[in-house]
């Protein structure tokens, strides 16, 4: 009797593997941490934007120095996305989703606004610190681009598998809940990257800097 105690523990734990396999648990969290792995890269695209604006803001100054509501404007905007923490644990709340939008949308405002004062400074267009940084700002909204609509694809996907039977009932067992996503509203402000490249060929402005 006590040989077969064993060979019956294993044929369960055997079982209880082949149940939770086939109702998709094991799919549930390739997909949970597919999602987690896509907003890991989300943040890293925003966190190398939020890294360009110190030197945006200090090489458009040494042009604009009297911008200096733009200038706030941008250092705001910037220290309110970094007070702005979204964890794995909290990707499942809507509210802290939105607030993170919002604040990543005011930081994409202001930075439109900093970029658009380069056309009154024609010598500031053609500073080669500034021509990189520009550079490097667009291909960082690129990236964001990209970044945001692979964390978009990866919850939809994850949504529609946990909403699905039978595996909604193994997310509702083990706790499993709709993720919340982007805002419609706010995919289309992202479905293109924001230019930020200027002509460079207009006359100079009276009363230039430098």
């Amino acid at each position: 009797m006590r040989i077969l105690r064993p060979a019956i523990a294993t044929l369960l734990i055997t079982l209880a593997c082949g149940l939770l396999s086939g109702c998709g648990y094991n799919a549930i969290q390739q997909k949970d941490e597919a999602v987690k792995a896509a907003w890991s890269e989300v943040i890293n695209q925003y966190q190398r934007r939020a890294d360009l604006v110190p030197n945006l803001v200090a090489t458009v100054k040494g042009y604009a120095a009297h911008e200096e509501r733009v200038f706030t404007e941008v250092t705001n905007a910037r220290a309110k996305v970094g007070q702005i923490q979204i964890t794995p644990q909290t990707l499942d709340d809507p509210a802290a989703i939105a607030k993170f939008q919002a604040a990543q949308g005011e930081l994409s405002s202001a930075l439109s606004r900093l970029m658009a004062v380069s056309e009154n400074y024609p010598n500031l267009k053609a500073s080669e610190v500034f021509q990189t940084l520009q550079a490097q700002l667009e291909g960082t909204e690129n990236r964001i681009t990209v970044a945001r609509n692979r964390y978009v694809q990866s919850v939809q996907d994850y949504n529609a598998y946990i909403r699905s039977f039978p595996q909604n009932l193994t997310a509702k067992a083990f706790g499993y809940q709709v993720k919340p996503n982007f805002s419609v509203a706010n995919e289309a402000a992202i479905s293109t990257a924001p230019t930020v490249q200027f002509d460079t060929s207009r006359p100079a402005a009276a009363g230039s800097a430098h």
